[in-house]
């Protein structure tokens, strides 16, 4: 089927899966099955075909992107006269990826595979990866401020940590702690930290690091999180899709991680069957659904790359922003 003519107008550039695919020209396979067995995420299955077909040209280029930008830097670099800086090892700026979408859609697959695809390549041996997870205020404030209903929504993240956290990546600090998250205790863990050390790429994850806020009319300042990515990826899907497979990936922790009596849900694993749908169904659209809706899809056209997913979690189209 031909695809309607859009006279230019939308900001995007849409390519088929079969399109994109062949953009991939001579970029070699890095990744073993095994390796790729590994950064699967729950119930969503990654086939060498998908990392072919769409990781490989997306790793290609980015690493364009990435290349361009380290030139820039030591272009600018040099304008500026920056030795002092190239001496005390602060010549570096990493480039920062933001991977947009909902809960379930396969954000953290998306953000493993591009890691694993971009710590292969030679001008970006190291490749970071955080979620912002770690940022979400602790169990205990969102409690006392009535927000456990909204985790993951906007407020319920602490943003001046974050954006601390991105501005000394930016300046080249090192190390940069974030926070840790558990998500076996729901919580984020006292006193526990990774430490993000000059990459050469820094990919952040997370449901919301596309958000904005209204501007000040009194023309301060007020940055976002994604003022500080080089490039951002939004994974998307249909809601219905998306609440399936949010769902079945509730089922599958039921049986699993939710079986331990320590686990934050334990509780959902003495549910039955029925139960434990109803559950999910009803925790999916009292919460997830309308995050999605008010908060991640109205920032989807502010991404670079859309990756838009069918039913079965492979990637149907791909739309790029145009330049």
């Amino acid at each position: 089927m031909d695809r309607p003519i859009d006279h230019g107008l939308s900001p995007y550039r849409a390519f088929s899966r079969n399109e994109w695919a062949q953009l991939r020209r001579d970029t070699p396979m890095t990744l073993r099955p095994d390796e790729i067995t590994r950064l699967e995420g729950l119930g969503v299955h990654l086939s060498i075909k998908e990392v072919e077909e769409i990781y490989l040209p997306l790793s290609r280029l980015l690493s364009l992107y990435v290349a361009a930008t380290q030139k820039l830097f030591r272009a600018m670099s040099h304008f500026l006269d920056a030795r002092d800086a190239e001496a005390n090892g602060e010549g570096k700026m990493p480039y920062i990826i933001g991977v947009a979408g909902s809960v379930a859609v396969g954000k953290s697959t998306t953000a493993r595979v591009l890691q694993a695809l971009l710590a292969r390549w030679p001008n970006t041996p190291k490749v970071d990866l955080v979620t912002t997870d770690g940022f979400l205020l602790p169990n205990a404030i969102l409690e006392r401020e009535g927000l456990m209903e909204k985790k993951g929504f906007p407020e319920s993240y602490d943003l001046s940590l974050l954006l601390r956290f991105l501005t000394d990546i930016k300046a080249g600090r090192r190390p940069v702690r974030a926070p840790l998250y558990s998500h076996f205790f729901y919580d984020v863990m006292p006193d526990q930290y990774v430490e993000i050390d000059r990459p050469d790429i820094l990919i952040v994850e997370g449901l919301n690091v596309l958000q904005t806020t209204r501007p000040p009319k009194d023309g301060k300042a007020i940055p976002f999180v994604s003022d500080f990515f080089d490039f951002s990826v939004y994974i998307d899907g249909d809601e219905d899709v998306i609440e399936r497979w949010y769902v079945e990936r509730f089922m599958r922790l039921r049986s699993t991680a939710f079986t331990d009596p320590l686990s934050y849900f334990h509780r959902y694993s003495k549910l039955t069957e029925d139960e434990a749908k109803a559950t999910a169904l009803s925790i999916w659209r009292r919460i997830n659904l309308p995050n999605l809706q008010d908060n991640i899809l109205p920032t989807r056209q502010r991404a670079n790359l859309i990756l838009s997913k069918a039913g079965d979690h492979e990637v149907a189209e791909v739309k790029l922003r145009r330049l």
